[in-house]
């Protein structure tokens, strides 16, 4: 099967973080949504987005299922999806989930019958909603990648609480706790766990990462494949390709691909006034009530933080940012912006390229044409927030 997952209305609301992406390449829980649907469906899959990321994430030829990139599938979904017939389509409300086109005749534009689910599911419509839920993506995620396996040999030396821990082949973990009695706890193919770790499922380390010595990892935290993670982490998200190393806390947050955090960087997650939390959206330049009491930092790709920098709560971070220096800077750092408390700066886009090219290269990936039209683009489309 090949299915397409095309992107509605919530790629304008999630954004920095769809600048770079389709919705459906967000990872939420162990996966991606396009990998849980794949996994799902037993299919290929392809991304129907926004044209100057076509090139990187095509949409696939003569589909016939195409599904909302921003909904987290789950059994029952999959059962109403499956009995799609040619032509017909499924709803809830206003939200188109699926349409099953007929493969014979591609010029079909009207559809036979609208069918309405009447049951809830996950959709991703803004970033808060990555981190809120991404404990209950881990347990549905753990169960799709796990069932009917058995885990790879895990080290005596550690402790291990509950019977839902599964290491992939070579992962590795020594001297640490591993508690899924809250949820459960998967380690990725070559991903190792260092000496003196404690970690709280539900939890998920990725293909190739790693966590540091004597970091401490609570409930709903994920981190992407080839990363490296160390301090304190709590219910967030890192998708990838990033590094937050050292001491410092990150909580209730995401982070984007190719981020770094300099040593000891802390957010905020809760007011002092224990008021609900307000992000910066995109679409009106306003704050937006989050109606959440814990929120913290939204960290689009590319952007890196200096040593000892603070976040306030409910801070975006857009693509490319870079900052550094003392005090709590503004709670809306805008893409390819340089600076911190004491004011920002344009951040050109050739030197953002010089730097990009080093970062790829350490992990043995070219910095190619198709990226850097990618981040042009954003960096056009960006121009209007940056008014330094």
């Amino acid at each position: 099967m090949t299915i397409n997952l095309f992107d509605d209305s919530s790629w304008a609301s999630l954004r920095p973080l769809t600048f770079t992406r389709p919705v459906a390449d967000l990872r939420v829980g162990i996966l991606t949504i396009a990998e849980k649907w794949a996994k799902y469906l037993n299919a290929d899959f392809g991304f129907v987005t926004q044209d100057y990321l076509s090139v990187k994430y095509p949409e696939k030829a003569n589909p016939s299922l195409y599904i909302n990139g921003s909904i987290c599938p789950d059994e029952g979904l999959l059962e109403a999806i499956i009995s799609l017939k040619a032509g017909e389509v499924l709803c809830k409300g206003d939200v188109l989930i699926a349409h099953h086109h007929d493969i014979d005749n591609r010029d079909l534009v009207t559809f036979n019958n609208e069918f309405q689910y009447n049951r809830d599911f996950v959709q991703i419509i803004y970033p808060e909603h990555i981190f809120a839920n991404n404990p209950a993506e881990i347990r549905k995620d753990f169960e799709l990648l796990t069932k009917g396996r058995t885990s790879a040999k895990i080290s005596s030396t550690n402790q291990l609480l509950g019977e839902d821990i599964f290491f992939e082949e070579g992962a590795k973990a020594e001297c640490s706790v591993l508690n899924s009695g809250y949820g459960p706890i998967y380690v990725g193919k070559n991903a190792e766990i260092w000496e003196g770790s404690l970690i709280r499922g539900s939890f998920a380390l990725c293909d190739n990462s790693s966590i540091k010595m004597g970091a401490k990892i609570y409930s709903g935290t994920t981190i992407g494949p080839n990363s490296r993670a160390g301090g304190e982490i709590n219910n967030s998200v890192i998708w990838g390709n990033s590094a937050k190393g050292h001491d410092g806390y990150l909580g209730n947050s995401v982070l984007g691909e190719w981020c770094n955090i300099g040593a000891d960087t802390n957010n905020s997650n809760l007011k002092n006034n224990y008021a609900e939390v307000k992000l910066y959206d995109y679409e009106s330049k306003n704050m937006r009530n989050t109606n959440l009491q814990f929120c913290g930092l939204i960290m689009a790709d590319h952007s890196k933080s200096g040593i000892n920098t603070m976040f306030n709560t409910g801070s975006i971070v857009g693509v490319s940012a870079n900052v550094f220096g003392g005090g709590l800077p503004p709670t809306h750092i805008p893409d390819f912006s340089w600076g911190g408390a004491n004011g920002f700066e344009n951040y050109k886009l050739d030197k953002m390229f010089e730097t990009t090219e080093k970062v790829f290269a350490r992990k043995n990936i070219a910095f190619d044409q198709t990226e850097k039209e990618i981040l042009t683009n954003v960096y056009e489309l960006t121009t209007a927030h940056r008014q330094f």
